[in-house]
């Protein structure tokens, strides 16, 4: 009975997707058997429906977990052809990955110290903007992470060139820390990103379901890794069969990783489009509570009202 003034108050933003999972609502519908698995009640039933209202942003976070897998994988490839010697020391490719670690956490401490307090007096919101809008700044800056990666990719492979090393994948005369600025913005995007998915997904959670919140952003990840291991294959294997050589070869300096940075610069674009869709509807947990709690106070009022008329009426008789 109470539903349907609910999507009104929600507003018209939520009324599709709240009319699209109706059908949950025959899950609480008295049909004669009292059955745990046949039977369930009112808050188990919009529980489920908010888990559900979070998949679309799930599935707007895989791409940018894809691009994550990246430091891991490409970054590091491109680490290997590169000079790594410091004097006598030679810089591992892998420890680049602990700028991401560093600029996540120097990120972290300024947006929570200075700008949260900044953008508090303009949005009047405690968080400072909400996490959407975190989560949205974040994939931006994947944007131009990967345009980034691909500019200068294209400079190691000319510079590669220039010296005939693309024949014999020898090392470039460039300095690994060439690579630095694609590390540090990834870990900026993380501190936006990242953070504002697990508080997010914990925050929207029901009560009862907080594992089941926190988890999604465990799945967000394993899905971009497993995409990122399918896009470069299919990428791999589409550039060398319809192209005069494959984008991406065990030789770097005889491929096209810049290609590759801008397709992932493209693919984060029009995911990020996907994005500002889904999230132009959905509904925040809080904004449910506060719908429900004014559609109590017109429920309180409609009674007050109704209790005066008919004590009015009982009086004028």
């Amino acid at each position: 009975m109470l539903q349907t003034p609910i999507s009104v108050v929600i507003g018209h933003s939520s009324s599709v997707l709240q009319f699209i999972l109706r059908f949950l609502n025959k899950a609480c519908v008295k049909t004669g058997s009292i059955n745990p698995w046949m039977l369930c009640s009112v808050t188990q039933v919009e529980e489920t429906k908010q888990m559900l209202r979070m998949l679309p942003i799930l599935v707007a976070t895989f791409i940018p977990s894809t691009m994550i897998a990246q430091i891991s994988t490409l970054f590091i490839k491109q680490g290997t052809t590169l000079d790594r010697d410091i004097g006598s020391f030679r810089i591992p490719p892998a420890s680049l990955a602990g700028f991401v670690t560093i600029s996540t956490l120097i990120c972290v401490v300024l947006y929570d110290r200075y700008l949260v307090g900044i953008l508090k007096k303009w949005t009047k919101n405690p968080r400072g903007i909400t996490l959407l809008q975190r989560m949205g700044i974040g994939i931006v800056i994947h944007i131009i992470v990967m345009m980034i990666a691909s500019l200068t990719e294209r400079r190691r492979l000319s510079v590669a060139k220039k010296h005939g090393l693309d024949k014999t994948n020898g090392q470039v005369p460039l300095m690994i820390f060439t690579l630095l600025p694609q590390f540090v913005l990834m870990g900026t995007a993380d501190a936006f990103l990242e953070v504002a998915k697990i508080e997010f997904f914990y925050d929207q959670a029901p009560e009862s379901m907080k594992s089941l919140g926190t988890s999604y952003c465990m799945t967000s990840l394993g899905i971009g890794n497993f995409l990122s291991s399918f896009l470069l294959s299919t990428v791999s294997h589409i550039t060398e069969k319809y192209g005069d050589k494959g984008w991406i070869q065990n030789n770097l300096n005889d491929s096209h990783l810049d290609y590759y940075y801008a397709f992932f610069a493209l693919l984060n674009f029009l995911n990020f489009i996907f994005f500002l869709v889904i999230a132009r509807f959905y509904v925040y947990k809080a904004e449910v509570s506060d719908s429900m709690e004014i559609l109590k106070e017109d429920l309180g009022g409609s009674k007050v009202r109704s209790s005066n008329q008919e004590a009015s009426r009982q009086l004028h008789s």
